[in-house]
């Protein structure tokens, strides 16, 4: 059973990774616009002009690429890195992004936040109950 829920929490941060990285091309090539929905209304305030939300696309959409190169790596930690460090590794980025998860909502309800939020539990409670796995 252990192996098998392993195999989803990586399978899951797999699937982000890609998402992330073409989510994070996109807007670095300018082509797509962030969503105001997962801004706060205070920060959607302060870019008042498109040239600043354009702007401020192609930065996240570095920092998004960036998140998918580390979700590959705990991915990776996840499913084949069976030691202490992957153990750390996929531990500590998974509490990270649930507390990015959480600062990203900001009051809005929005489901997909709230559905990786979720699964970022139920992989942290299944590192906590597997970690004899990793070594």
């Amino acid at each position: 059973m252990s192996n098998i829920l392993l195999t989803l929490s990586g399978v899951f941060y797999w699937v982000l990774c890609v998402f992330s990285m073409v989510t994070g091309l996109i807007y670095i090539s300018g082509k797509k616009q962030l969503n105001p929905l997962e801004l706060s209304d205070k920060f959607v305030a302060k870019l008042d002009t498109e040239e600043k939300m354009k702007n401020f696309a192609i930065k996240m959409g570095y920092v998004t690429f960036v998140v998918g190169i580390v979700q590959g790596i705990t991915a990776y930690a996840i499913m084949f890195g069976k030691n202490a460090l992957s153990y750390w590794i996929s531990l500590g980025f998974t509490v990270f992004s649930i507390g990015s998860v959480s600062v990203k909502l900001k009051g809005k309800v929005n489901a997909f936040p709230i559905m990786k939020a979720f699964f970022y539990v139920g992989i942290l409670i299944v590192l906590i109950i597997y970690r004899k796995a990793f070594f």
